[in-house]
């Protein structure tokens, strides 16, 4: 697989937070997730793929070229998806298309018409009163009517409601079905990447925690559930994180087969979600509880 992207131990750092060493690939024709809760770096990270903030080391190579000796050519074939609404409010669709298209050499108006028909834009309407939904998908046929070969996606659902939700990620399949074209989706909203990426990584405090095609991660990971009873120095040991509660443990192990050595029929066995992994990895991994006790380390 030909990777279009390439983060070799890239570190940057600001006033309380630091991005320590990050280190992954996004492979040719795939949608890729970056889950992490807000604040965990994930913008910062799309900000150094785009060269809009410099690393204190490390490199970044997209195309297989340096991401700051061939910047301009890079970001000719990356489109860039905001959460926010980045455009002109008194602008129309049309408009503010103008604009953005003169900042592209390989744009094409014709591609644009398409999408904006597809998407039910109206040409002649102000930005300020499309939908939060409406203007995604105007970022996105923005995005893809310059044949953009890689689409940076940071919280593009984030806000949407779920008739929204499903439409953005259902655009997304389709444009995923063009296999020269790459996904990078960045959110905190998990249930959106179990629907359509490939590919997942967590990242948490600035470091990957990991990054694996989604069915590897599946799995990799077990949920557990059973009585306190069955909790003791040694049989916490495989877990993940654990949360106890006053009528027993649920936790998270990526030792499938210890733990059900460990338990046999004892415990209760379950496929843990996206969130699950999150949630576990992050929150009852660092000891604090669900009701504000202490856990014990695992």
């Amino acid at each position: 697989m030909e990777d279009v992207v390439v983060l070799d131990q890239v570190s940057k750092s600001y006033k309380g937070f630091k991005l320590d060493r990050v280190s992954f690939a996004l492979q040719k024709g795939f949608i890729h997730g970056l889950i992490g809760r807000n604040g965990a770096g994930k913008t910062t990270t799309i900000k150094l793929m785009m060269d809009l903030v410099r690393p204190d080391e490390g490199s970044i190579r997209i195309f297989g070229l340096d991401n700051r000796r061939h910047g301009r050519e890079i970001r000719e074939r990356i489109g860039f998806v905001y959460a926010d609404n980045p455009f002109y409010d008194d602008l129309t669709v049309e408009n503010m298309k103008r604009v953005v298209a003169r900042f592209y050499k390989n744009w094409d108006e014709g591609a644009f018409q398409r999408y904006r028909k597809q998407f039910d834009l109206p040409a002649n309407k102000k930005i300020k009163h499309l939908s939060k939904g409406m203007k995604m998908k105007f970022s996105i046929a923005l995005a893809l009517s310059h044949h953009a070969d890689l689409l940076l996606m940071d919280e593009p659902t984030s806000g949407l409601d779920p008739v929204a939700r499903r439409e953005i990620l259902d655009l997304l399949t389709g444009v995923i079905q063009d296999e020269n074209k790459t996904v990078l989706f960045s959110t905190h909203i998990t249930s959106d990447l179990e629907q359509v990426a490939d590919t997942i990584t967590l990242i948490h405090d600035g470091k990957i925690r990991f990054s694996l095609p989604k069915d590897e991660v599946e799995e990799k990971y077990v949920l557990v559930k059973g009585g306190t009873d069955l909790l003791d120095p040694d049989t916490r040991r495989p877990f993940v994180g654990i949360r106890e509660t006053p009528v027993g443990f649920e936790g998270l192990s990526d030792k499938p087969e210890e733990v059900r050595a460990l338990f046999g029929d004892r415990a209760i066995y379950d496929k843990p979600t996206l969130e699950d992994i999150m949630v576990y990895t992050i929150k009852f991994a660092e000891g604090l509880g669900e009701f504000g006790h202490e856990e014990h380390p695992v």
